[in-house]
């Protein structure tokens, strides 16, 4: 029995090891370099460093909601600005690589802690499935052109971070089509939630949410119907949450702010003859 034990250790060190053995063995050169590529973004991401991570952009890059280098520039600049503690990753999935041109699927995701002031705590989680194509240029790669699939993010404070929120929309619509946002979630007992549902294009300075905010309704879902804009320019569904708390003195009622937040996801606008309605894709934000 103890030997059979000892064979059982060895064979899952030798599995871990082998599966430890770095990737860079068993791919080609130019898979390397594409990868080492968008692994150094990550890095330079982490460190803020905006002139290290740019580089790695062709100076002809554009993303698949229309912004070329100087936009994504200006918007990099400005999320870490406001936000300089973010902690980046990457989980590459495939690289094909065909002559000059790569492709890569990809999962990336940021967290980090944030406040609103000394009295709302708050977290940050973004999780995107995201299609990166790169190409040579002066025999180095260079990202030229990015497309997210589908994105998830969450801005959670106080209260409203133990929420498990479910936000369902569909990951792609035919433009000037109508299309349905799902928003589900159990307020704590005792409290009174408040929330709203909107939608705004992907756009770069972003303009401001137009919330109306209603409460909860009893079985805990709010839904409202929306019409895909007839310009092709990508949406977020944005929800935003309130939960309060009755206090009585004496005779007076008074509402306090347990938690509030942010839930938002990517609607990707194609043209209407181009494809139908995709399925509705549910994500948990809570669990991303």
């Amino acid at each position: 029995m103890k030997k059979f034990l000892l064979t059982i250790f060895l064979t899952f060190f030798i599995t871990q090891s082998a599966m430890a053995i770095d990737w860079k063995f068993w791919v080609s050169d130019d898979e390397k370099s594409v990868r080492n590529l968008l692994e150094s973004q990550v890095k330079y991401a982490n460190r803020t460093n905006y002139e290290k991570f740019i580089s790695t952009y062709s100076s002809d890059y554009v993303n698949a909601d229309g912004f070329n280098l100087d936009t994504y520039s200006s918007l990099v600049k400005d999320i870490w600005s406001t936000y300089n503690k973010i902690k980046y990753d990457i989980d590459i999935k495939k690289v094909t690589i065909d002559n000059n041109i790569a492709t890569v699927e990809l999962e990336e995701t940021a967290n980090a802690q944030i406040k609103m002031s000394k009295v709302y705590e708050g977290e940050l989680k973004s999780f995107s499935n995201t299609v990166y194509k790169l190409k040579k240029v002066n025999g180095k790669w260079k990202v030229f052109y990015d497309s997210i699939l589908d994105e998830t993010t969450s801005m959670l404070y106080g209260d409203a971070r133990d929420l498990d929120i479910k936000l369902t929309v569909p990951n792609t619509i035919p433009a000037n089509s109508e299309y349905s946002a799902i928003l589900e979630f159990e307020p704590p007992t005792g409290t009174i939630a408040i929330a709203s549902l909107a939608a705004d294009k992907v756009e770069y300075p972003q303009g401001q949410t137009k919330e109306v905010f209603r409460t909860l309704p009893e079985d805990n879902i709010l839904e409202r119907l929306f019409t895909a804009n007839n310009d092709r320019v990508n949406e977020y569904i944005v929800a935003s949450i309130g939960l309060t708390k009755t206090e009585f003195s004496d005779v007076n009622i008074n509402l306090s702010l347990t938690g509030f937040g942010y839930a938002i996801k990517r609607v990707n606008v194609t043209p209407m003859e181009e494809e139908k309605i995709s399925a509705n894709g549910e994500a948990n934000v809570q669990n991303r």
